[in-house]
């Protein structure tokens, strides 16, 4: 589809071969890549999840190129796969890699690149569909859209990065920690935990603090995600925790971005 519409692409592989993180980037920087997509599926514990999340490296202030890609990418995925019902998340690699970020995407930087999780196959209903050619088609169109419509924005460069700010590290569950019993329970806690912030009184805050740090911790790149740190940063506050609640949200304002 982008061949017919006069790019040239280039593909890190064309069947199911193993080619390190490494060398993916190095055949982008290789080509003087214009843009570096990096295309998955997503998997978690909770099988109701299904929703697109896309992953742009470092910080938002910085990285605005990949921000505005990930936006295009997100919207046609939406509309799409979706007919524009679902939340979208468009987060900072450093939401799941709190110190280094995602490989391929640390060593792109530089070019526009995102990692774009179209859906998620720990959902049954979209493993079925995931095994359908138009379907298949479908996701493919949006790429296609999203990349012929990113190429008409005007493209800020990308800055050095931690250049502008720097953002603490949040340690989140990873690998076989987001598959547990805990982490199942990452849409429940928070809702809990809203539920205790209108109690105001200490204890009750405290705890709504902990539901929403594990629900950031089981699921840090989900929809609700950024509602925790959100939260946790006017928890932090109450608390007399100035100095954290001003990380988090840092953390909200760089590792976040709203669809709109």
């Amino acid at each position: 589809m982008l061949e017919e519409k006069g790019a040239k692409v280039v593909m890190t592989r064309i069947s199911d071969d193993t080619i390190s993180l490494s060398r993916r980037a190095q055949i982008a920087k290789e080509n003087n890549s214009d843009l570096f997509l990096s295309i998955h599926h997503n998997a978690t514990a909770d099988p109701k999840v299904n929703f697109p999340i896309i992953y742009f490296h470092g910080n938002a202030s910085e990285n605005k190129a990949s921000v505005i890609l990930g936006k295009e990418i997100g919207k046609a995925l939406t509309e799409k796969l979706y007919e524009g019902s679902t939340p979208v998340s468009i987060v900072s690699d450093h939401v799941i890699f709190s110190r280094s970020g995602t490989g391929v995407l640390r060593g792109t930087y530089g070019i526009p690149g995102v990692i774009a999780e179209a859906s998620f196959f720990t959902n049954s209903g979209e493993e079925v569909r995931l095994k359908q050619t138009e379907y298949n088609r479908r996701e493919a169109l949006a790429y296609s859209v999203a990349l012929e419509n990113y190429f008409k924005e005007t493209i800020p460069p990308i800055q050095e990065k931690n250049s502008i700010i720097e953002v603490s590290p949040f340690q989140a569950f990873y690998g076989a920690e987001r598959m547990n019993k805990i982490a199942l329970l990452w849409y429940e806690d928070f809702i809990k935990g809203k539920e205790l912030m209108k109690a105001d009184f200490k204890e009750s805050l405290e705890e709504a603090y902990k539901l929403f740090t594990r629900s950031a911790r089981s699921f840090p790149d989900s929809y609700v995600a950024a509602d925790c740190h959100r939260y946790r940063a006017d928890l932090l506050r109450k608390l007399g925790r100035a100095e954290e609640a001003q990380k988090e949200e840092q953390r909200v304002e760089e590792f976040y971005v709203p669809m709109k």
